[in-house]
């Protein structure tokens, strides 16, 4: 089992969302306190947001906030659209970029849903509900199948 306080995880965190915050419960319920990067304040580089869509296989329009009016506004839902102009997009309006994104030792991914930061992260210590009260983690610690 790793030790949680040697587990290193940075989560680009919005507190306005409510999946962030689950994000951030689980990650906690884990035991591990992670860096985090506000990154409507402090967005990540050009190399970094390029990386992180790698990394996670998501690629940039799989982290790309298609739900934000804006990108119906820029055009980004349009074919054709390229992956500099996503890029650019996304470094000139952060609020373009999907959250939360978690990076552990485990691996990088956009978490959602929520649930799906437990498997960047050490076991679960206890019990864990999201905000709208689903049970997530029984007392156990072990994921609880959803509906």
């Amino acid at each position: 089992m790793p030790d949680p306080v040697a587990f290193d995880v940075i989560i680009y965190h919005n507190q306005d969302c409510g999946t962030s915050r689950n994000t951030m419960g689980l990650i906690r319920n884990a035991g591990v306190e992670p860096h985090v990067i506000e990154y409507l304040k402090t967005p990540p580089s050009r190399l970094m947001l390029q990386q992180l869509a790698t990394r996670s296989g998501a690629g940039l329009r799989g982290l790309l906030r298609a739900k934000e009016s804006l990108c119906g506004e820029l055009g980004l839902d349009k074919e054709g659209v390229s992956e500099e102009q996503l890029l650019d997009a996304m470094l000139a309006h952060p609020i373009l970029i999907n959250r939360p994104i978690v990076v552990s030792p485990k691996g990088v991914k956009l978490c959602r849903p929520s649930e799906m930061v437990v498997d960047l992260l050490p076991p679960q210590l206890g019990e864990f509900f999201k905000e709208d009260g689903e049970r997530v983690v029984d007392e156990r610690g072990r994921r609880v199948a959803s509906a």
